[in-house]
């Protein structure tokens, strides 16, 4: 295959790789971007460029690794460490794989039906099991993929009435463009700073991604799978897209008056754009629950199969993505409030990330496995400053914690 790009191979990467920006637009993106918005303005603005960028980085070198080898992500951690170590190493990522599925999983289902709730009227309880059996039989029988990527649609839809909203915001290009690249921790913000980061850089994503690559006999797709060329920018237009929709909720944030709140929100589309947009507010948030919710469960099965050697459909595999679900039904019914749960849950998995990304890092440098297609200087500088500022933020908060216990 030639190095350039033809315009539907480039389009059909776009399209394969929106799943990712797709999962990361969940209810815990819309959640925390708006509570940014809405409580600290535009300075937190900064953690979406950061975090938009560092979902690139590893999504790319995640990818790049099963391009490259044939191998994903797992396969290529479990070859590289190997007897009681690599099993010690493998069971300690599924593990940590694990626990930030079924923390998503909370949120998803709670989002999920917070906006069918929203949307129809009826009693949470309900609502929740209706959820959970269909997601239930939908993974069952593994008819997932054309769902999601509808309700993927869906999100993007409800991404573009955020955008018109942001255009009503008293925002002026220069500040914008300001708080993109400028750092700062307001007070109390450090939680709010995690989730962001731990709603946008998924840590299950980088297993996900890697697992359904489609890769070829050479790195250029030559066989028939995805180029490197094409991969990446599928990629880096897809992930940006998602940063987009990101960007735009916390500027809808900035218009939501007092705390925030789900009819808040669907209010504000209401008087911007008439009681469609808050229907479509309403439908977006179930819409993007349920797609993460048939997600984050059937993840942490992938992410199994990768490094465990668990089979595709065996009872061990269906019995990891029903405890994920379980997990996320048990909150449902629990009626807990949605939103508390929803910031801790993503501030969890972006206190879980360095570690996950410490072995992808390792994996990508890996010259005897990878050779060529091994990081640059400046793929893995990038990719150390998403480590290290992850690591120094996640346990800045585990400290504070502390101190506060």
């Amino acid at each position: 295959m030639p190095k350039s790009l033809s315009l539907r191979s480039g389009l059909g990467s776009i399209l394969f790789w929106s799943i990712i920006s797709a999962a990361f637009i969940g209810p815990g993106s819309v959640t925390a971007c708006a509570i940014a918005g809405s409580s600290y303005g535009l300075q937190l603005l900064w953690v979406l460029t950061f975090a938009t960028l560092g979902t690139v980085w590893l999504q790319e070198a995640a990818a790049r690794i099963t391009i490259a080898t044939g191998h994903d992500l797992g396969q290529i951690i479990t070859q590289t460490y190997t007897g009681a170590r690599g099993r010690w190493v493998a069971w300690a990522l599924f593990l940590a794989i694990f626990l930030g599925c079924a923390a998503y999983q909370a949120g998803n289902i709670l989002g999920a039906v917070s906006g069918l709730a929203l949307l129809t009227g009826l009693p949470v309880p309900n609502l929740t099991i209706v959820v959970g059996l269909v997601c239930i039989a939908l993974l069952w029988i593994g008819s997932t993929q054309g769902l999601a990527n509808f309700l993927g649609l869906i999100v993007f839809a409800m991404g573009g009435a955020f955008l018109y909203v942001a255009f009503g915001t008293p925002v002026t290009p220069v500040a914008l463009a300001t708080a993109l690249v400028t750092p700062s921790i307001p007070s109390n913000s450090l939680l709010l700073i995690n989730g962001l980061i731990g709603t946008t850089i998924v840590p299950y994503n980088l297993f996900f991604g890697s697992s359904i690559v489609p890769a070829g006999d050479s790195a250029d797709g030559a066989s028939g799978g995805q180029s490197l060329n094409e991969m990446k920018l599928g990629i880096w237009v897809a992930v940006i897209l998602g940063g987009i929709i990101s960007v735009v909720l916390l500027l809808a944030g900035l218009l939501i008056p007092g705390d925030f709140s789900y009819p808040h929100m669907a209010q504000v589309l209401t008087d911007r754009l008439g009681s469609w947009a808050g229907s479509l507010f309403a439908f977006g948030l179930f819409a993007a629950g349920f797609a993460s919710s048939l997600t984050a469960p059937l993840a942490a099965a992938i992410t199994a199969k990768s490094l465990l050697g668990i089979r595709k459909n065996s009872p061990a595999y269906r019995g990891i993505w029903l405890v994920v679900m379980g997990t996320g039904l048990t909150f449902g019914l629990l009626n807990v409030t949605p939103i508390p749960v929803i910031v801790a849950v993503q501030a969890i998995n972006g206190i879980l990330l360095p570690f996950v990304t410490v072995f992808l890092f390792i994996a990508v440098n890996n010259r005897t496995l990878l050779g060529e297609y091994c990081n640059s200087v400046w793929q893995n500088l990038a990719m150390g400053l998403v480590v290290i500022v992850t690591a120094v933020l996640g346990l800045w908060n585990v400290w504070l914690a502390i101190q506060a216990g």
